[in-house]
């Protein structure tokens, strides 16, 4: 595509031009807090090759202050219609190598809102396909992705392997895949020595209130380990549009004087670090950058060996333990265990810590680069 530079044969006579396209959310938490490192990360790291531009859609609450690494563009659509301008505005303002966009419903409606221009894309998976197609609308996107754009696509990223095996299983193709997983964030002090547990046995969920994420399936389960372990709390950490039904559930199971829900919008810092054991109750994920960030300060991890993530990251007995996807039961049980053993299984805290560097910002970032240069044929 472009020739060898005179200064250094290694870089292209110009540089790449990637664009990064945010999900239209109101709130910067997982996919857009993960596009953000990346971004940033390839700018600090590869500015001497890439430019890398991001476009935000919408209003974002808790947006980063100052400035950004990379450029930056914010146009705010008000509807389906202005989104598909904005999309083919921006885009077609620059001479874009490749535009990467996040899940199969933005990536087909990218792609037709700039038919007729020669424009290559990616489509980077974050969730499960399979459990996305919920209406008729959703059936007739995935359809289009499936019979006419995926061919055409430049790259299939995912956050998991067994994200993309199942993603091709579903929808067989030649077009190259990569696997670029999320980074994990680093953290002060997180190397402290642990110390012996000296008050009740922690348990905390970080992550959106929403149905995905199976709040309300742990509220259950650790009803039952209450019943016969009194000395145990539970702390769920985040927000979203489930948390008046959780606090029903909470007042329903009468289980307010030990369950807590807690807001840290920027970092999940205090809560982790003052917890004993993280527990994921997912129906499904796409990777889990809370599973990771939990063993980054050493906690053990149950989760539902749901689809997909988990098992991925959990790869050791000694990091943590999977059990069935709404098993409240099994949930139940794995709690009791780590509330039974929990001083023995801090022996293991160091572990875990050091299994997170790989996923470290920088690696990440890394392996970002290199399937970037693949999917332009560099």
């Amino acid at each position: 595509m472009t020739g060898a530079a005179s200064n250094d044969p290694g870089l292209p006579s110009r540089k790449l031009r990637f664009l990064y396209i945010q999900p239209g959310t109101s709130t910067f938490a997982g996919i857009e807090r993960v596009v953000d490192t990346v971004c940033t990360g390839l700018a600090e790291e590869y500015g001497a090759e890439f430019d890398v531009d991001v476009l935000y859609t919408s209003v974002h609450s808790s947006f980063p202050s100052g400035p950004r690494k990379y450029n930056a563009i914010h146009r705010v659509a008000r509807s389906r219609a202005d989104l598909l301008r904005i999309y083919r505005r921006v885009i077609g303002r620059r001479r874009y190598d490749l535009v990467i966009v996040p899940q199969v419903e933005p990536t087909v409606r990218c792609w037709f809102a700039c038919l007729g221009r020669r424009q290559r894309f990616a489509m980077h998976l974050h969730g499960n396909p399979a459990l996305e197609r919920m209406n008729l609308r959703s059936q007739i996107v995935f359809f289009l992705m499936r019979h006419l754009v995926l061919d055409r696509l430049g790259g299939v990223f995912g956050t998991s392997p067994r994200q993309l095996r199942a993603f091709k299983a579903m929808y067989p193709t030649n077009v190259s895949d990569f696997w670029v997983p999320n980074p994990v964030r680093q953290f002060t002090g997180i190397d402290d020595v642990v110390e012996p547990v000296a008050r009740p046995v922690t348990f905390v969920n970080v992550g959106r209130f929403a149905h995905q994420k199976g709040q309300d399936i742990l509220i259950r389960a650790f009803s039952q380990v209450l019943r016969d372990r009194p000395d145990v709390l539970l702390r769920l950490v985040g927000f979203g549009n489930d948390e008046a039904n959780l606090r029903d559930l909470i007042r329903e199971l009468g289980l307010g004087h030990a369950v807590r829900i807690e807001h840290y919008p920027t970092s999940p810092e205090i809560p982790l670090r003052s917890s004993d054991v993280f527990v994921s109750a997912s129906r499904w994920e796409g990777w889990s950058l809370a599973i990771c960030e939990a063993l980054r300060f050493g906690l053990p991890v149950v989760s539902t060996d749901c689809d997909f993530g988990p098992s991925d990251i959990l790869t050791d007995r000694r990091f943590g333990m999977l059990v069935p996807p709404g098993d409240e039961d099994a949930l139940a049980d794995a709690m009791r265990y780590y509330r039974d053993n929990i001083q023995a299984e801090q022996a293991h805290a160091d572990l875990r810590r050091k299994a997170m560097d790989d996923y470290s910002a920088g690696r990440v970032v890394h392996a970002h680069a290199a399937a970037l240069r693949s999917a332009v044929g560099q």
